[in-house]
């Protein structure tokens, strides 16, 4: 039998990274004279990438921004997160316990993130993670991004798993939309990123704490 598979998204979802995007941000904008924008502006467009999030911090400050000055931004961005991971970006409570569980239980584990992949192997590496998944892809692994079903079919593959026996866990709409477009059952978690309840988004399940995430449920989702 085809191996099963775990599929996390990670911003929101694995790693509470928030604090440092935000950080990473307002370095960036500082630069151009735009006073910073705080946590709750920005928290629900984490996982969209960091040129959503300038062009918003832009309009928040009622200032324009050209494409130009926009893909210099992202690199100053770029720059800055990556030098400070993991900085205090942490995983979220219970989550290393139940990847314990998965595993044990002969389940792979992978990553799809619309994240850079260099940035997301950074973290993860930055945070001793990086060992645990059979596959990590990010919005640039392939030539598609969530919510595409390739870019969650394509890192089913890579980790050599089955996409019918595959579950994707994640915190937001392109989490819900990726797994409903490539036919694959998915679990919404409410401590993440979006800007509407995970349960509006219509997830197959949603559990409030990684302590609910076992083996038992997994089959139950991947039974329907």
């Amino acid at each position: 039998m085809s191996a099963s598979l775990v599929v996390f998204d990670l911003d929101g979802t694995l790693i509470d990274t928030a604090h440092d995007l935000v950080a990473s941000l307002n370095h960036t904008i500082g630069i151009e004279g735009l006073e910073p924008v705080g946590f709750g502006d920005l928290t629900y467009l984490v996982g969209h990438g960091g040129l959503v999030m300038i062009k918003r911090a832009f309009s928040l400050r009622g200032r324009e921004i050209s494409d130009e000055d926009l893909q210099r931004m992202l690199g100053v961005f770029v720059e800055h997160y990556s030098k400070a991971m993991p900085g205090v970006s942490t995983p979220y409570p219970g989550l290393t316990d139940a990847m314990d569980r998965l595993s044990g239980a002969g389940y792979r584990l992978a990553v799809c993130t619309n994240k850079l992949e260099g940035l997301a192997r950074r973290l993860l590496d930055g945070l001793g993670l990086t060992a645990r998944f059979s596959a990590i892809t990010g919005g640039d692994t392939f030539a598609v991004r969530k919510p595409d079903a390739e870019h969650l079919l394509g890192t089913v593959r890579l980790a050599e798993a089955d996409p019918a026996r595959t579950v994707m866990i994640g915190d937001s709409l392109n989490d819900m939309l990726v797994a409903r477009n490539a036919g694959i059952p998915s679990i919404g978690v409410p401590f993440g990123y979006s800007d509407v309840p995970v349960a509006d988004l219509e997830p197959s399940h949603v559990i409030a704490h990684f302590d609910e995430l076992t083996p038992d449920l997994v089959e139950r989702l991947i039974a329907r």
